[in-house]
């Protein structure tokens, strides 16, 4: 899976989605997802990368607890996933992360 067919689904969330990060101060209202590649974890054969494994981590930002926001995300999500949740003082928001593999 690429991470064009990632961001395909994470719009079918409604939400607006960009990899890494938005441009300074061209970021939407919340809710709104980020994307990326945090690190790959391979399968080695042969002193080789025999299948490449990468860890994207979904990230999912609102001013309050927004359930509605995360059962959209989880909806589009067509992957196994974990989630993780923290609130940002300094942005004064949540951050909702999904870790998927792909």
């Amino acid at each position: 899976m690429s991470l064009n067919d990632i961001r395909t689904m994470l719009e079918a969330s409604g939400l607006p989605v960009t990899y890494r990060s938005w441009p300074i101060k061209e970021a939407p209202p919340l809710p709104f997802i980020c994307y990326l590649v945090s690190y790959s974890s391979n399968f080695m054969a042969d002193g080789q990368v025999y299948y490449p494994i990468d860890h994207i981590q979904v990230e999912l930002y609102t001013r309050h607890k927004d359930l509605d926001a995360e059962a959209a995300v989880e909806a589009a999500l067509a992957l196994p996933w974990q989630k993780t949740e923290e609130y940002i003082d300094t942005e004064e928001c949540y951050q909702i992360l999904y870790e998927i593999e792909v």
